[in-house]
């Protein structure tokens, strides 16, 4: 077995991870860490996978190109060389949603902050909410030193910001 990354880059359409994931099963590709997201009007699926024995990222690629639901798309398939287990990093310890207006600067300060105090972000997810004059952003953390001071820190950041923060232990 090869493991890869895949990602897929197009417009929004619904079927999507549908289509991905049924064509990748179809091949015999086993899914690993795998995310998905609409990115303004478009969409980006990406995931780690395990490929059959024999199988080339170039078959992937041009599997995945026969579908219909991904014409136009930017599809690429490459070799996974990193550890596609997670560390003890990657265990997620606090879920941290910031919201209120959309603040220049948001996601480059809070980011400062979880680095001050050691903390890995293993996801984060911002999302623009027009109709709610709303901007959501939502960080998913590994952190062991200095807990409280770090959350602490990061209300405090979004206090400044007069954005609204919620912090839940996972």
């Amino acid at each position: 077995m090869s493991t890869v990354l895949i990602s897929v880059f197009c417009s929004d359409r619904p079927g999507l991870v549908a289509a991905i994931a049924g064509a990748l099963f179809d091949m015999g590709a086993n899914l690993g860490d795998t995310s998905f997201a609409m990115l303004g009007a478009g969409a980006e699926f990406t995931s780690v996978c395990e490929l059959p024995s024999g199988m080339a990222a170039t078959e992937v690629e041009a599997a995945l190109a026969d579908r219909p639901e991904l014409a136009a798309a930017q599809i690429r398939v490459r070799s996974f060389d990193l550890d596609a287990g997670h560390g003890p990093s990657g265990r997620i310890t606090h879920r941290v949603v910031v919201s209120g207006g959309d603040r220049p600067g948001l996601v480059a300060r809070l980011s400062e902050v979880f680095g001050q105090f050691n903390a890995n972000i293993v996801r984060m997810d911002a999302q623009r909410l027009p109709e709610q004059g709303l901007y959501v952003t939502r960080f998913a953390i590994s952190l062991s030193d200095r807990v409280d001071a770090c959350l602490a820190t990061v209300a405090n950041t979004a206090g400044e910001l007069h954005l609204s923060c919620q912090i839940e232990s996972a």
